[in-house]
């Protein structure tokens, strides 16, 4: 991550724990539940943040889960959980210091749009991996409506002085959309096994709508679910679930 991202995200972050987390995102949501019948026995979580979806697997599925993180705030939150926890940065042009084949599910959620040396850390996730593992992955997928509908009114994707994106201004380096990130991957070996698209449930900023009218919520909950029929690229942050040596067909989730 740039270094001029560190002290905002230090800032985003202060207050959270893992039980109270209002700013909750859908990807946090439907965890573990997307293991479906894969039968993980060791997972890491590689940038587990404070913990959300760390806390979810340590509680309802049975396996060995590690984290990694390099925050402090983060790192305070995750030796709560008792899991196994390494703090080494992911941005480097070195191996990182897991052995190959380590792992048979690896989740790296909103983590690579901030990677400087990410074709490396790509190839790193790649060794680590189980061959047949799996990779849970999730970028924010510029060409969502979410994303557009802002363009198309003369705004850009994160306001460098706005309350709540200038984090994401200072910290995205790298912009996906979802067929691009289906194509990136693709070059480094790996294949997509299913792509889970979840509907507004859990956020704090779905729950504020719900609050003021449940007609308005069922709306666009059930508008959002025509458009993820249509095609996953409408999806504000898709997780991609990919694997080594797979060939079957690319199956589609809306939960």
């Amino acid at each position: 991550m740039r270094t001029d991202a560190m002290s905002l995200e230090s800032g985003r972050l202060e207050g959270l724990s893992v039980d109270y987390y209002p700013l909750l995102h859908e990807r946090h949501r439907i965890f573990p539940g997307i293991f479906e019948q894969r039968n993980h026995q060791n997972i890491i979580d590689i940038s587990a943040g404070i913990g959300i979806i760390a806390k979810k697997i340590h509680e309802a599925y049975p396996c060995n889960l590690s984290c990694n993180e390099v925050d402090k705030t983060c790192l305070k939150q995750l030796e709560k959980l008792n899991v196994t926890l390494s703090s080494f940065d992911l941005d480097t042009n070195e191996a990182l210091p897991l052995g190959d084949g380590s792992y048979d599910a690896i989740i790296c959620l909103a983590t690579i749009e901030h990677l400087i040396n990410i074709d490396h850390f790509i190839e790193e996730l790649y060794r680590i991996l189980k061959d047949n593992g799996r990779l849970y992955l999730s970028v924010p997928n510029y060409a969502a409506l979410y994303w557009m509908i802002p363009l198309l009114m003369g705004k850009t994707f994160h306001d460098p002085f706005g309350e709540k994106s200038r984090y994401e201004f200072y910290a995205h380096i790298r912009y996906f959309t979802y067929s691009t990130l289906l194509d990136y991957m693709t070059h480094f070996g790996f294949a997509a096994d299913t792509v889970y698209l979840p509907l507004p449930e859990g956020s704090t900023h779905f729950q504020k709508i719900r609050s003021r009218s449940k007609l308005l919520a069922f709306l666009i909950r059930n508008s959002l679910h025509l458009l993820y029929l249509a095609s996953p690229r409408w999806h504000q942050e898709p997780i991609i679930c990919f694997a080594k040596n797979y060939s079957g067909k690319q199956r589609k989730v809306i939960l």
